[in-house]
């Protein structure tokens, strides 16, 4: 073996009577390059391992995020579909509420609103779609809930109006002389003003209030025979002439439904039939914007 492929490591050492002496060691430089290789072998390994190791902490953090996110946006969804759910019914309670208080769209306004709802209204819209945040939410659902109380308040109120607002048929019958100017029934070619709506109905039909009241006449009254008043309060009264029966008094409280007398063709009638006036101040209106359809 050739002096230059060996390594060669010399240790002098001393003895206790000062003499020394040298020992010589020798390693084959092949056995050195194999300990070289296997030890960057395995420090690449180690540094692999670790590499590894961080690359895997780091997946874990990012699944772990990934499913934080996916619980806040399933949250988010929720969230958003019971706003939802609430808006519509905010919107069904504010449609009944007109519909209760007589307040109803147009076709334009309803045609609109449903090109809006679908997103084709003809007039110009746009911008940027920007996400809703939790704060956003949170500020929606706060402003629902506001909503939410007063339209129960004001459901409330007007439910209470509502029970003093003539919103039944008085009676089962036909409709034949109308509110407004018409030909003298009796004959003569003249022409008359009819204060009220004449419901025709077989004799003894019995009549009922459309709304709660008060009873403020009940007694003959010319022209109309047998009479019945009804006051509903705020300068708003119900009149129903040419009864065969009152089965009321004056003063009496009377509820919505309840029946107060009968038909009749007292006063001046040509048959049996009821005589309903709707009054406003004592100012006579039509009585078909307070008759629902049938």
């Amino acid at each position: 073996m050739n002096r230059d492929e060996r390594l060669y490591a010399f240790i002098v050492s001393k003895t206790s009577r000062s003499r020394s002496y040298v020992r010589r060691f020798s390693i084959h430089k092949r056995w050195v390059r194999f300990s070289a290789l296997a030890a960057a072998v395995l420090f690449c390994a180690a540094a692999y391992g670790v590499y590894g190791l961080t690359q895997q902490a780091a997946h874990m953090r990012i699944e772990a995020e990934n499913n934080r996110l996916r619980q806040e946006n399933e949250r988010q969804r929720r969230r958003l579909q019971n706003l939802e759910n609430r808006v519509d019914a905010i919107e069904d309670k504010s449609r009944k509420l007109s519909e209760m208080s007589g307040v109803q769209q147009d076709g334009a306004q309803q045609q609109e609103q449903q090109q809006q709802e679908e997103g084709t209204s003809e007039h110009g819209a746009g911008g940027p779609g920007l996400e809703l945040d939790a704060d956003a939410v949170a500020s929606i659902e706060s402003r629902a809930a506001r909503l939410e109380e007063h339209l129960r308040t004001y459901e409330a109120a007007l439910k209470e109006r509502a029970r003093f607002l003539p919103s039944i048929w008085p009676v089962e019958g036909e409709l034949t002389d109308g509110f407004g100017v018409r030909g003298n029934p009796f004959g003569g070619g003249s022409s008359e003003f009819h204060p009220g709506q004449d419901i025709a109905a077989p004799h003894g039909t019995p009549i009922v209030a459309p709304a709660d009241g008060i009873v403020v006449k009940a007694d003959w009254q010319n022209g109309y025979g047998q009479t019945v008043v009804i006051d509903h309060g705020n300068g708003l009264t119900t009149r129903y002439g040419h009864l065969s029966k009152i089965e009321v008094e004056a003063g009496q409280e009377i509820k919505r439904g309840e029946e107060l007398g009968l038909v009749g063709s007292t006063g001046r009638s040509t048959g049996p039939h009821l005589h309903y006036e709707v009054r406003i101040s004592d100012v006579a209106v039509s009585p078909l914007h307070y008759l629902p359809e049938r």
